[in-house]
């Protein structure tokens, strides 16, 4: 390993016990279980691509959508943007409504459990991706259903994401902060020992967080470590809040319609983009 590899894997790590300082529902735990260098291998799958980038998202509160995910996605999405990718938001409604027109979105149907994997492998074939993202997508259960943090059958107000991820023929990336979101099936045997329903759908780099949000800060803020510009600029989680409050969304703990992600205040998501701009000029 080179001294630079070496720097990046030290960065990367720095990000990841960033992303579960605060160890909100247990994400602390699963990190020793992933291999070091998480963020940075996902890093790195992002900073190659320049065609169609998949972003599922979106976990449904009540009737309508939380804020943790589409926060993220919409981040994550600006930042594909500016590496000259395509990205793509893939939700149901009615987040899709709430988003399709000011973003390039796929509509998936809600409540749609015959044929799913012919639905994912005709959409694959159609916006041949070259990186898929899930970020706090509902993940399936051992019975093939979704739950939600309190165990409740959400099913039936769910799109189904997880077929994306597992008939893909490229990389896929996981995002999740409880245990029962797409990808956290890598850590199935850890998850179960957390009081959530665990999914077992997995992908080939989990990332964990305190908040799924947050982990799209820290991917772009590695993805500025490897391209030597500070990508975290113009991050403004506020300002996508705002947005998406706008349209009805409710966080997912209080299920209130605020300006918060996770029952926490849009200050903390800002406090660690901060924290991660230190490591950036750390980096230099």
């Amino acid at each position: 390993m080179t001294a630079q590899q070496q720097d990046y894997l030290a960065i990367s790590q720095q990000i990841e016990q960033l992303l579960v300082r605060q160890n909100l529902r247990g994400m602390a735990s699963l990190k020793p279980h992933l291999r070091p260098g998480y963020v940075l291998r996902a890093a790195r799958l992002i900073n190659q691509c320049r065609g169609t980038v998949l972003i599922g998202t979106g976990f449904p509160v009540l009737n309508t959508f939380e804020t943790d995910g589409p926060v993220g996605a919409i981040g994550l999405y600006q930042l594909l943007q500016r590496l000259g990718a395509k990205p793509i938001i893939v939700c149901g409604n009615p987040l899709y409504s709430a988003l399709s027109a000011d973003y390039q979105c796929y509509q998936i149907s809600v409540n749609q459990y015959d044929a799913l994997p012919a639905i994912a492998s005709a959409a694959l074939a159609e916006l041949k991706p070259q990186l898929v993202i899930s970020i706090e997508r509902p993940g399936f259960n051992a019975q093939q259903r979704y739950a939600n943090m309190r165990g409740e059958d959400i099913s039936e107000r769910c799109a189904s994401f997880d077929y994306f991820l597992t008939q893909a023929a490229c990389p896929t990336i996981g995002i999740g902060d409880g245990g029962n979101e797409i990808g956290m099936g890598n850590l199935y045997q850890q998850v179960s020992a957390l009081n959530i329903t665990p999914a077992v759908t997995e992908c080939d780099e989990l990332i964990v967080a305190d908040v799924s949000n947050w982990a799209a800060w820290g991917l772009a803020a590695m993805v500025s470590v490897l391209r030597g510009e500070n990508l975290l600029a113009g991050a403004e989680p506020l300002t996508i809040l705002q947005y998406l409050s706008a349209k009805g969304s409710v966080d997912g703990v209080t299920r209130l319609n605020t300006l918060t992600e996770d029952g926490l205040a849009h200050t903390e998501g800002e406090q660690l983009i901060k924290d991660l701009c230190t490591v950036l000029q750390g980096a230099d």
